[in-house]
């Protein structure tokens, strides 16, 4: 199936097309909007023939016609468009190295992503284009581990039979475990002979094995293991085997957000992947980022320019709102990914070693007494204990000094850090107790606190909150959670509060049932019951289950759960879902998230940071830190040093526990 957005002319007649666009450049000054309409809307092989045809009617040029006509990134897009594609390729290659410095991105992105065939005709296309060989170009140019592969992935080699062998699959993920955590030092040459060889089809179950094995995906073994533009390249290589019109996605993302368009990025991709596969790029972006790539572009550029780019988009997938076999089973693997992954969950703060309550009662004491207080003595103190120690050192020191901690600590401290430490000194049922408290009690509520706890403590912890929540303001949590909410909000938060989800593995005919009952959103009732069933699965079933229920939901409707929530819900309700949903997926990402959200752009949420670090610390902020660097390209410790200030800040890296 043809997946690129351009296709041939029908009728097409080439002589009558080059004449066509003498005309548009005749005389003074140039028709641009001819020329973007005629050329946009042929493929590449009818442009070739234009070219030919012009030069046997004029005895001219027409790409040095059209430079001569046009200026600036409309120029170069449309010039762009005339040339083959391996010769293209061949110019962007040759730009990307020639002169001083490299452009490391655009080598990264075009030998990672080209098949063998492409390979072999981009190095036909260079040495006939500029006599000389890509090989010993692209050596002289860079150096090291990264050098090599690029050297690799130049010989067009990949395998590319479908036939995978289990027993190979193992030992490859085992080779590359072995290779780099499992070892001091890193073997690159086996990360290069397995990324750089195998066929796509094979690694992909490699990946998946590892996961399996290593309990985390490669990408985060390569960002720990590689660095500089080897990593990059190794990351490329990776997203590539996986989708690449993911990767395709996420480039055009990247070099359209935030201040600033990288045009090179932008033309070269439109044009590359016009008549390849840019449907399924469309697809995926519409998917990944709640926007269509169309509309993103629209936003992005201006004039002619922007004109020439969505006519090589296609279409706008916003306009329709229905989408996709390909972004489908990108979703649907996600979700075996996280139905099959066993994470080890990890804390940050661990029991400190040589634990002294008394005396650690002392320093506490010691920091407060007198004039002024030494805070850094306190953050040491705290934050490198275990909550169950922090309680010891409570009693020790009402013991031995007579008085109330928390109150001293509360007299002594202010603001940000006031906050973190005496959360941290709370017993974790006690803390999400009063959190809650603090968003139902006063004028308005904060559902999205709510939320946030509600959907995402287990039954246990559940059960603990209710019982603190009860000792420390003699009310029912269920009561104030009903008396401050309504309608299906109320019903999912007191579904939720009674801490009574099922904790089997997935039942196999209740999983049959569920999507169905989860899908059947096209029978014309009116929506409440909607809601009522998946407030009757989403709150009730086991994770492992609603994993299950989740993939089959894809292969009924072509639709990721959380699309059919968003398009079919609003406010709190859909928000809760999608909270649940979520945490089913990968509990780590969400939180990862939404501490993301709290620091980026202007002001910080220093709540939602503050009770994040507090409640995440000793269950999965380990966790949560690598999938902050998988999701956003940076440590989360990077963040909060460049956010926070002060000793509040000092705390928070104490909690974050490490650069990553």
């Amino acid at each position: 199936v043809y997946r690129g957005s351009v296709k041939d002319f029908p009728g097409f007649d080439a002589s009558q097309d080059a004449e066509a666009l003498y005309n548009a450049m005749k005389g003074f000054g140039s028709d641009k909007e001819a020329i973007l309409d005629l050329i946009t809307s042929r493929s590449n092989k009818q442009r070739v023939e234009i070219c030919q045809a012009y030069k046997s009617q004029y005895g001219k040029d027409l790409i040095a016609d059209l430079k001569y006509e046009l200026t600036g990134k409309f120029e170069r897009l449309i010039v762009s468009l005339m040339r083959p594609p391996a010769y293209s390729d061949a110019k962007e290659i040759k730009d990307a190295i020639a002169g001083i410095g490299t452009d490391e991105k655009c080598l990264i992105e075009i030998l990672a992503s080209r098949t063998n065939q492409e390979i072999h005709n981009l190095v036909a296309a260079y040495k006939d284009a500029y006599e000389r060989d890509l090989e010993a170009d692209v050596v002289g140019d860079t150096s090291g581990h990264f050098k090599k592969m690029l050297v690799v992935l130049l010989q067009g080699t990949r395998e590319e039979d479908d036939v995978v062998s289990e027993d190979l699959v193992e030992q490859d993920a085992k080779d590359l475990l072995e290779a780099g955590e499992l070892k001091w030092g890193t073997d690159e040459a086996q990360f290069i002979y397995i990324l750089g060889r195998r066929s796509k089809q094979h690694l992909r179950l490699v990946f998946d094995e590892y996961l399996k094995i290593s309990g985390k995906p490669i990408e985060r073994s390569i960002r720990g293991e590689l660095s500089g533009d080897f990593e990059k390249l190794m990351l490329a290589v990776v997203k590539c085997v996986r989708s690449t019109a993911e990767y395709f996605a996420e480039r055009l993302y990247k070099a359209m957000k935030g201040l600033g368009t990288r045009d090179n990025t932008l033309i070269r991709i439109m044009v590359s992947r016009s008549e390849i596969d840019m449907l399924d790029i469309r697809e995926v972006f519409r998917t990944k980022y709640e926007k269509s790539l169309y509309n993103m572009i629209k936003e992005d550029t201006s004039g002619e320019y922007k004109k020439a780019l969505l006519k090589l988009c296609g279409g706008d997938d916003d306009a329709a709102g229905e989408f996709f076999p390909e972004a489908a089973q990108v979703a649907y693997r996600m979700w075996e990914i996280s139905a099959v992954a066993k994470v080890e969950l990890r804390g940050t703060v661990q029991p400190a070693g040589s634990f002294n309550d008394d005396g650690d009662a002392q320093v506490l004491r010691k920091a407060m007494k007198g004039l002024g207080t030494d805070e850094g003595a306190i953050i040491n103190v705290v934050t490198q204990r275990s909550n169950a120690q922090r309680q010891q050192i409570l009693k020790a020191y009402k013991a031995h000094y007579g008085r109330d901690l928390l109150a001293d600590l509360k007299s002594e401290l202010s603001g940000s850090l006031a906050k973190l430490i005496l959360g941290l000194m709370l017993t974790p049922a006690q803390y999400d107790a009063k959190q809650l408290r603090k968003a139902v009690e006063g004028a308005g509520t904060d559902e999205s606190v709510l939320i946030e706890i509600m959907a995402t403590r287990n039954n246990q912890e559940i059960m603990a909150i209710n019982e603190a929540y009860q000792q420390a303001y003699q009310k029912r949590l269920e009561d104030d959670l009903s008396s401050d909410t309504s309608g299906h909000f109320k019903r999912i938060l007191v579904s939720l509060a009674l801490g009574n989800r099922d904790e089997g593995p997935e039942n196999l005919t209740q999983a049959a049932a569920c999507p169905t009952k989860l899908a059947d959103v096209s029978s014309n009732d009116s929506s409440d019951s909607l809601e009522t069933r998946f407030l009757s699965i989403l709150c009730t079933r086991s994770y492992p289950h609603l994993r299950r229920v989740f993939q089959e939901f894809i292969k009924m409707t072509n639709h990721d759960v959380e699309h059919a929530i968003r398009k079919r819900m609003s406010g709190d309700v859909r928000d809760a879902f999608l909270a649940i949903v979520r945490s089913v997926k990968n509990k780590p990402a969400f939180f990862a998230d939404k501490l993301y959200k709290s620091m980026k752009g202007a002001g910080t949420d220093e709540r939602t940071l503050t009770r994040i670090m507090i409640s995440r610390s000793e269950i999965d902020l380990l966790n949560i830190r690598g999938e902050f660097v998988d999701l956003f390209d940076k440590s989360l410790h990077h963040m909060i040093e460049k956010d926070t200030s002060g000793d509040y800040r000092k705390a928070l890296l104490a909690l974050c526990g490490g650069e990553d």
